[in-house]
């Protein structure tokens, strides 16, 4: 009962941070979007900053497409349902969210590189962060693969438990194939309403 408190709280509170996020790059998109449609804000020309704003629009996209995965992922984790061919739609969604941001953040190195020639350590600092967001990739990745190989485990073990119970239904009927054979008869002349003798549950058990 505690653990599953801890569980639903810690869930929750994993809610709550999704939400948060997501409010704020929605906030950041709608600010840099009136920008570019007001033009309250003009170029100086020491940087492009048009490009910047659109590469900033697309990166929180991509943030809120992998938080709405991190969401359907939670769902499936608190339904019990992780464990399925389901979840690796929003497993490689994150993927592929986490990878465009490092493109993008690629971009953005791209387009200060000029502004840092003096100082070509900002540029390279900026490319060691961009590698890092593509490891955190990496780690998805794996945790991807991870994930595979339970759901591969799953199906083996479900697979195994449905031969399994064939087998023990097909010696307990063959041991007592007789009373079957008369119990049937019997239902067929009762029209069927008496309850049968043979059940998948009381088998297994």
């Amino acid at each position: 009962m505690e653990g599953w408190a801890m569980g639903k709280l810690t869930v929750g509170a994993l809610r709550a941070v999704l939400v948060v996020v997501l409010v704020g790059t929605v906030f950041v998109q709608a600010l840099m979007v009136w920008v570019l449609v007001s033009g309250s804000d003009p170029e100086d020309g020491s940087l492009l900053l048009t490009p910047l704003r659109v590469i900033t629009i697309l990166g929180m996209l991509s943030v809120q497409v992998a938080l709405v995965s991190v969401w359907r992922l939670v769902t499936m984790v608190r339904r019990g349902t992780v464990f399925s061919h389901a979840a690796f739609r929003y497993v490689d969604a994150v993927i592929g969210a986490i990878v465009v941001a490092a493109l993008l953040w690629f971009a953005v190195t791209a387009l200060n590189a000029p502004e840092q020639r003096a100082d070509p350590g900002v540029t390279v600092i900026m490319g060691g962060i961009g590698l890092a967001i593509l490891g955190v990739a990496l780690i998805v990745l794996v945790l991807r693969m991870l994930l595979a190989q339970a759901v591969a485990h799953d199906v083996e073990a479900a697979r195994m438990q449905a031969e399994s119970d064939e087998v023990i239904c097909w010696r307990w009927c063959s041991g007592n194939w007789p009373t079957v054979m008369v119990r049937l008869r019997s239902r067929k002349r009762d029209g069927g309403t008496r309850p049968p003798l043979v059940r998948a549950g009381a088998i297994a058990g």
